[in-house]
């Protein structure tokens, strides 16, 4: 996928540059900006890794969709069209509004609006299933949002730059999202069908997917870091706008879920997929429609945005398994009938039994009023062994 994403920017540059003799593209090698080598590095080991790991990462989180729940969202879409908002509505208002509060340079300005502009990732995906959320929800808003991107990037664009002299026209790259879409669809199509047929097998595939996504999740973080030293030499406003954006995305994304009424589970889902932005259609947009010189500025801030979100993700899932073990130890000095139950009956209950009575239970501990112990009894209800232990 990125392999011809990159052959097409190539051939895009050349084209557009033919006739001129300033263009990067007919530069030598040897006068193009260091920062430009080092994004080729990086560039290669982002091709490979990224293709290995969303083909894997999209299979085996397939096999957690089901049919039922997915066509549920889509004749009700409320989540969708709540994740959608979040994803073109907060995100590049909260760009353009640090564009405006902080001194920034006019390529970089452009850099911090066109992240926030873009699409979800799929990054986001692994980490909503990690944080037990809604996976039908969140495969089916990273697909929404990259088809809807088709016209809301270039919407958004056009709005926020009305004020704007652009010295250069901005170039959208219909044919990468074309190909998001296809290599997103196809592996999550298979998965599904892989859980409709073999529910079983696709349990254990889930499973060792996402190891392996998180394992390629940290190859990606070093890497960047490794090879983009070269690349962390910008402006130190730059980095810390890289710094709050994700983390801005993930909060105002769970507070508007959480206004409009969404359950816990979908909230933590929207709050992961408004943070996560698709870098490499960002990183592919810079390159169409910018020049080297400009690129070397520019480049920086989406690969920071990477590193950060990826970052922010991990400690969201930490902080998450904390909150979520500290829940299960109250309940268990509560009623001392759940340390026997958890000894004895620890390895026949599901992953999504245990998400159930969570999300229950949350509800319980956050809902004020008589509702708390009737939503905690309902949480027991379900697996009938209260009643045995007594």
């Amino acid at each position: 996928m990125f392999i011809c994403n990159a052959a097409l920017r190539n051939k895009e540059m050349r084209a557009n540059c033919s006739s001129s003799s300033a263009c990067p593209a007919n530069s030598s090698e040897e006068e193009l900006p260091v920062g430009l080598e080092v994004y080729g590095n990086l560039e290669l080991v982002f091709t490979v890794v990224s293709a290995v790991m969303i083909g894997l990462l999209m299979f085996s989180l397939g096999c957690s969709v089901e049919i039922r729940r997915l066509w549920s969202h889509i004749r009700r879409p409320w989540g969708i069209a709540v994740g959608l908002l979040c994803q073109f509505g907060l995100m590049p208002l909260t760009a353009y509004l640090l564009v405006i509060n902080f001194s920034l340079k006019p390529v970089q300005a452009m850099a911090i609006l066109i992240m926030g502009c873009c699409p979800g990732g799929t990054i986001s995906n692994i980490f909503t299933y990690w944080v037990d959320g809604d996976m039908d929800l969140s495969i089916s808003m990273t697909t929404c949002s990259t088809v809807v991107a088709l016209g809301m990037m270039p919407l958004c664009l056009y709005l926020y730059t009305l004020s704007w002299n652009l010295e250069q026209n901005l170039t959208i790259p219909y044919q990468n999202i074309g190909i998001t879409l296809v290599c997103l669809t196809i592996p999550v199509a298979f998965g599904v069908y892989m859980n409709y047929r073999w529910p079983k097998q696709s349990k254990i595939i889930l499973k060792v997917g996402a190891i392996v996504g998180g394992v390629l999740l940290l190859v990606v973080a070093v890497a960047g870091v490794v090879l983009a030293k070269g690349s962390w030499n910008s402006d130190i406003i730059l980095l810390i706008i890289s710094f709050i954006f994700p983390l801005i995305g993930h909060v105002t994304g769970f507070l508007l879920a959480l206004l409009t009424h969404q359950s816990w589970q979908r909230c933590r889902t929207i709050s992961l997929e408004t943070g996560a932005q698709n870098i490499q259609m960002c990183i592919t947009m810079l390159h169409l429609s910018f020049t080297a010189e400009q690129l070397v500025q520019m480049l920086s801030f989406p690969l920071a945005y990477g590193l950060f979100q990826l970052l922010d993700g991990f400690l969201i899932v930490a902080a998450y398994k904390m909150y979520k073990r500290t829940l299960k130890n109250k309940h268990r000095i509560k009623n001392p009938a759940l340390r026997v139950e958890a000894r004895f009956k620890k390895k026949s209950t599901s992953p999504k039994e245990t998400s159930a009575f969570l999300e229950v239970n949350e509800e319980a501990a956050l809902t004020p009023g008589p509702s708390g112990p009737m939503a905690l009894h309902r949480a027991l209800m379900p697996t009938g062994r209260i009643s045995c232990a007594k």
